[in-house]
């Protein structure tokens, strides 16, 4: 296991060429296996992607308690994104595919925090606990931004989530920030930033969490999240509300 939160956990299967598998979630979960780069055979539905900035992506949901075999046709990279501790009970559900068209994409922020998020597991398919998407920052840019969270402090769903970053040139770089509070009273002490390079996996349990990348370099990340009532109600730091309001910024 890649990461492994309270709520979310995350892994990244790779197969050669010609290698067969059987992947399911774990006992009592359900997952969402996306994938990265590759060319996949699963349930006889066949799809591509170069890389992750090639195109929407392909994926399955897998209810708890299903499977499902796949055939890599040439080296295919995989994220298999999935509940912990949430107890699920076995439906007899199948499988289902997501094809890129079945992916909801949608064009966020104004100049300076600009980006295409995409909705693969969300409203579009009726799981459980897990929502699963990408997020693609051009260069420069923001995103979780106004600086946002979901951790149920403020009447929002409680959520957990996981971010798994990639760039679209080898040297690409960007920076998560992480705080809990705006409000100056010890947020500050409980505030760190990550330095972000191709591959870095990065927890968010609790409070904000916005992300840059440097100019030059578009940054891709997966994000999963996972919580009851299954519902995404963003809780903006109220400090930072003011970005929205008419003239706030060039555009």
């Amino acid at each position: 296991m890649i990461y492994c939160g309270e709520r979310v956990q995350l892994d990244l299967p790779v197969l050669e060429g010609g290698g067969r598998a059987r992947i399911a979630p774990p006992a009592g979960e359900e997952a969402v296996l996306v994938l990265l780069a590759g060319d996949l055979e699963w349930d006889g539905v066949r799809a591509t992607r170069r890389d992750v900035f090639d195109g929407r992506a392909s994926a399955m949901y897998l209810p708890a308690g299903s499977s499902v075999d796949v055939l890599a046709h040439t080296p295919t990279e995989l994220a298999l994104a999935a509940t912990r501790n949430a107890g699920l009970a076995a439906g007899g559900i199948a499988p289902l595919f997501i094809a890129p068209a079945d992916v909801v994409v949608h064009e966020r922020g104004a100049p300076g925090w600009q980006r295409q998020v995409h909705d693969v597991v969300a409203d579009n398919v009726g799981a459980q606990a897990l929502i699963v998407g990408e997020t693609f920052n051009e260069p420069g840019q923001w995103s979780s931004f106004p600086p946002h969270k979901h951790d149920g402090d403020d009447g929002e769903p409680a959520l957990e989530e996981v971010y798994y970053y990639r760039f679209d040139r080898p040297d690409g770089f960007g920076f998560q920030g992480l705080y809990e509070s705006g409000d100056g009273e010890g947020g500050a002490d409980r505030a760190r930033a990550v330095f972000l390079r191709h591959g870095a996996i990065v927890g968010i349990p609790r409070g904000y969490h916005p992300v840059c990348a440097a100019p030059g370099y578009r940054l891709y990340y997966l994000w999963a999240l996972v919580g009851k009532p299954r519902r995404v109600a963003m809780h903006e730091d109220p400090a930072h509300r003011w970005l929205h309001e008419p003239g706030a910024t060039p555009g």
